[in-house]
């Protein structure tokens, strides 16, 4: 189940998990030697097996025991036991064995956080100093936990399995909830809503109180709701501005109807996760005395993303016990969007009196370069703690970070497709290199470009461009209108948006197409001219129809591109994201204005359609070497030996979002942002930025992005690019005054030789080309520029039939919807009945018998 946070909880197994072993209160009682000399011991009746590490705390127990079989067997499994604590730089170990009171480790990129973490666990448990099932070990997603619990296993063997409090914030929360759910107005069988089933909840309830659902979106205010459980705000608490944004001051009741409602149906939603348990801790005093008791040793993962509400969760936690360690990056907090809380960093010490903060800063992945340049931009902020990435690797002959300019960003994709395939022919592999954009909009004009290299590709953390809800709905409307015969396209898009039309229209048109052999289109608009179909529903599908009867005859005198928006702008598909409050929207509508601009490339829509379809066609690369392409937030955690950062400019990077909603901390969010991108780098880092690029379906010139000048020059090389078309000089400086002629004087097209493949397939087809024309086979190859292909079709959507009608006037027929009839009046396949109980209505043959 997905959080619509973009937390990754899959917490379906914490429904069937028992308490009897997960360390509840009063399950077994504290050991109060807990912490000192000889406590590694295990007395018979707590029934834990001793792991591998830890058995050399208790080897010298044993070995008091005389020497025996049993002695030395313990000895010769000691001496297998791993050192967890080798290979720690001084700074990890200190992180490690600094166990008692709060403790902050600020861990930068790259310097080994995750072990930190991990080996913190083993040490505490094989020195004996809690037991697994009194360690609090907190991360974000699922895939951590599991990864944490491995390598923990392999310091300390199956004794893991007795750490069923090591999970997300919100599969721990599930956990004290089912044990205490009446005590918040619950079951503990309770349900936990999915995304779909909390949007239709919200939506019955804004209709119940008869407000506009379009004007005011159930999406919009379950993100206005997200926010406030994100800061632990229940109904009462909520600021009155707040509560009054929504719907002219509906926002306060429609909360408390929604908690109502949730409360009926004993369920809760993912955001009630927290804020349930933040209650009772509040309501329940002696609840909350039995977890500080229970959990001795608190450990959270990337701290710097935590929102209010997990804030405040483990300060009630840590109250009665201040043995927390909190490991995260203040300089990796870049998720302040859906409600991380940097100052939660920032704080650690003030919020827990006698933090010792402990500084990672010794990286084992980037290059000293990288580091250096990432170390510099993000000392422009000034809400940090402070911290300076070095390595004890650093070599002379490292690349230094560089910086390109191009002419707009389709130049910028050519550029970068040719470095990529110099090096993957200089043996570097396709999958350790990424492009990491600032929005996912980006990313279309290097999948096409890979798409012409024939190069391997795979978007990370969402789809392709061209498998975007958005994109797909907006090319189905223009298949529709291209090729009215696309059944999958018109049913994906004839009740998007909302049109009225449900499933009992669509069943009607699906079956007289069936019964006909004809296409949706063809058959709705047969329908149409009948009464099988209810008024409100056949009015709407007659006004869908009429539409693409429209644009089909506007095609001919308008450019492609005009249609597409005037299609999306008629069809009310771009209103209806402009009305959407959610966080995508925003994206969404840039998605769809950069689909327009990229079919200026073509001659036609046909061709466009034509391109896409083989696009989408293209296998996925999925296992095969493919260079990853993903937006900034989805690379946190990633690393690979190249690196290529396109787009930075004014507005692109730092987002002008981001400056006009949070002013300097939006900047700042920004920044650190760009210290995550450049950071992913190990070997290359390689920044790029336009100077021209479409926004807004206009062509502006970009400013370069400020964070250039942030960079340190002693570790910046600034590339100068050459023009890519024969003809024209690219900065290196020939013909200038007593350097001699310019070679490109007189110079014949394709005469430069470049070594990029994209340039040697272009001398080759030119050869081809000559060739042909030496022949005189001017018939292979026209002196005119060729357009895309287009399919030739028949008309395929009438609103009658030619055919005769099977009936003859006076025939008793029967029909399902409105009983018994005799035919009045035919009109090709269409039937005026005088119905017994219904009256005279019309009818297509096929949806009657004889009778």
């Amino acid at each position: 189940m997905a959080d619509p946070n973009g937390y990754h909880d899959d917490i379906g197994d914490t429904f069937v998990e028992g308490f009897d072993d997960d360390g509840f209160p009063g399950d077994r009682p504290s050991r109060p030697d807990a912490g000192k000399p000889g406590a590694g011991e295990v007395s018979s009746d707590e029934h834990v097996a001793p792991s591998n590490a830890a058995a050399h705390v208790l080897a010298p127990v044993v070995a008091s025991g005389g020497g025996g079989i049993a002695a030395r067997a313990m000895a010769a499994r000691q001496s297998h036991a791993p050192d967890y604590l080798e290979g720690l730089n001084p700074e990890q170990r200190q992180a490690v064995e600094t166990l008692n009171g709060p403790v902050l480790v600020l861990a930068g990129a790259g310097t080994g956080k995750t072990r930190v973490l991990t080996t913190r666990i083993a040490h505490i448990l094989a020195t004996g100093s809690a037991q697994p099932s009194q360690i609090l070990a907190v991360t974000f997603t699922n895939k951590a936990a599991r990864e944490m619990k491995e390598r923990i296993a392999r310091f300390i063997g199956g004794n893991v399995e007795g750490m069923a409090w090591l999970g997300t914030f919100h599969s721990i929360c599930v956990k004290i909830l089912r044990r205490h759910a009446e005590l918040v107005g619950l079951k503990s069988g309770f349900s936990i809503l999915d995304t779909d089933d909390q949007l239709r909840l919200i939506k019955q309830i804004i209709r119940a109180e008869g407000l506009d659902e379009k004007r005011w979106t159930p999406k919009a205010f379950a993100s206005m709701m997200d926010s406030w459980k994100n800061r632990a705000l229940t109904p009462k608490e909520i600021p009155e501005g707040e509560a009054r944004a929504f719907a002219n001051g509906w926002g306060r009741k429609l909360y408390e109807e929604y908690q109502d409602r949730l409360s009926i149906l004993n369920a809760c939603d993912f955001g009630d996760l927290l804020l349930h348990v933040i209650t009772l801790f509040k309501t329940h005093p002696d609840v909350l005395a039995d977890y500080q008791r229970r959990f001795r040793y608190m450990l959270v993962d990337e701290y710097q993303d935590t929102n209010i509400a997990q804030y405040l969760w483990l300060r009630l936690l840590a109250q009665g016990n201040p043995n927390v360690c909190c490991v995260g990056d203040d300089d990796q907090s870049i998720y302040g969007w859906r409600g991380a809380e940097v100052d939660n960093i920032l704080r650690f010490d003030h919020d827990f009196k006698g933090a010792v903060v402990i500084r990672l800063e010794r990286n084992y992945r980037s290059t000293s370069h990288i580091l250096a340049a990432a170390s510099h931009l993000i000392s422009h902020n000034q809400g940090r703690l402070g911290k300076t990435l070095f390595t004890d690797f650093d070599d002379p002959e490292n690349d230094l970070v560089s910086v390109a300019s191009c002419w707009d960003s389709e130049e910028e994709a050519r550029s970068i497709g040719d470095e990529i395939e110099a090096l993957q022919g200089n043996g570097h592999a396709l999958n350790d290199m990424a492009i990491l954009v600032r929005a996912s909009f980006q990313m279309r004009s290097f999948e096409d470009r890979f798409v012409t290299l024939g190069l391997n590709y795979r978007v990370i953390g969402g789809p392709r461009f061209y498998e975007r809800m958005e994109i797909r709905d907006a090319m189905a409307y223009f298949r529709c209108v291209v090729q009215p015969a696309d059944d999958l396209a018109f049913e994906r898009i004839v009740n998007t948006p909302k049109r009225g039309l449900g499933d009992a229209t669509l069943k009607l048109v699906h079956e007289l197409a069936r019964a006909e052999r004809m296409p949706l289109i063809q058959a709705a608009n047969q329908l149409c001219q009948t009464e099988e179909i209810r008024p409100k529903a056949r009015n709407a599908l007659k006004d869908v129809l009429a539409s693409f009867d429209r644009w089909r005859q506007q095609m001919d005198g308008k450019s492609h591109t005009d249609m597409a928006e005037i299609i999306l702008d008629e069809s009310g598909y771009t209103e209806m994201w402009r009305l959407d409050r959610s966080a995508e929207a925003p994206g969404r509508l840039d998605n769809l204005k950069e689909l327009i601009r990229s079919m200026e490339d073509f001659e036609s829509m046909a061709g466009f359609l034509e391109h896409v379809s083989l696009v989408m066609d293209k296998d996925k690369a999925e296992g095969h070497d493919a260079v990853s392409i993903m937006t900034l937030h989805s690379a946190k955690g990633l690393e690979f030996d190249t690196v290529f950062l396109p787009g930075w400019e004014e507005g692109l990077f730092p987002h002008q979002r981001a400056l006009d909603e949070s002013g300097r901390a939006g900047l700042e969010e920004e920044r650190r942002l760009a210290y995550v991108g450049v950071t992913r780098a190990k070997k290359r880092a390689k920044i790029w930025f336009a100077s021209n690029r479409r926004i807004h379906g206009q062509w502006q010139s970009s400013i370069p992005s400020r964070f250039l000048d942030e960079l340190p020059e002693d570790h910046v090389e600034i590339v100068e690019q050459s023009s890519n078309y024969g003809g024209y000089g690219g900065g290196g400086g020939y013909g200038r005054s007593g350097m001699g002629a310019s070679r490109f004087v007189n110079q014949e097209p394709f005469q430069n030789s470049y070594s990029t493949p994209g340039w040697q397939r272009a001398q080759k087809a030119k050869a081809a080309q000559d060739a042909v024309f030496e022949r005189g086979d001017f018939r292979a190859q026209g002196t005119k520029r060729q357009g895309p292909k287009t399919i030739e079709g028949e008309l395929v959507a009438k609103s009658f039939s030619e055919a005769a009608s099977e009936f003859s006037k006076g025939e008793r027929v029967f029909h399902i919807k409105f009983g018994y009839g005799a035919i009045v009046g035919i009109e090709g396949n269409k039937l005026t009945i005088d119905f017994e109980k219904a009256g005279q209505k019309k009818v297509i043959d096929s949806f009657v018998e004889r009778h």
